[in-house]
């Protein structure tokens, strides 16, 4: 006899990346489970200590989320590095450089 319902897991993923590794990690979580939840569970944050939720944005497929986020099986949860420059002020200075070759 199979368990009740309310005990369903679905299988979700949690990434996160630096410019010197990736990973990738599967983990089974409540139906009801949250993008946080999942996180915690996965163990990453144990593989890269520099990750802190209150600051490192998330996402689901590179649509921002918040941490309450319910998921869906086979959500792919993103964990986000700080940018190092503004996107915007570096477009500018590339621009700026080529102008003066």
């Amino acid at each position: 006899m199979n368990p009740p319902d309310s005990a369903a897991m679905i299988p979700v993923e949690v990434a996160y990346a630096r410019p010197d590794r990736q990973v990738i990690l599967t983990v089974s979580v409540p139906a009801d489970a949250t993008a946080q939840q999942a996180i915690e569970r996965s163990g990453i944050l144990a593989q890269f200590p520099e990750i802190d939720l209150s600051k490192n944005k998330i996402g689901i497929f590179s649509r921002l989320v918040p941490l309450t986020q319910s998921l869906q099986a086979q959500d792919r949860i993103e964990i986000y590095r700080a940018l190092i420059a503004d996107p915007k002020a570096a477009r500018r200075e590339r621009a700026a450089r080529a102008e003066d070759e």
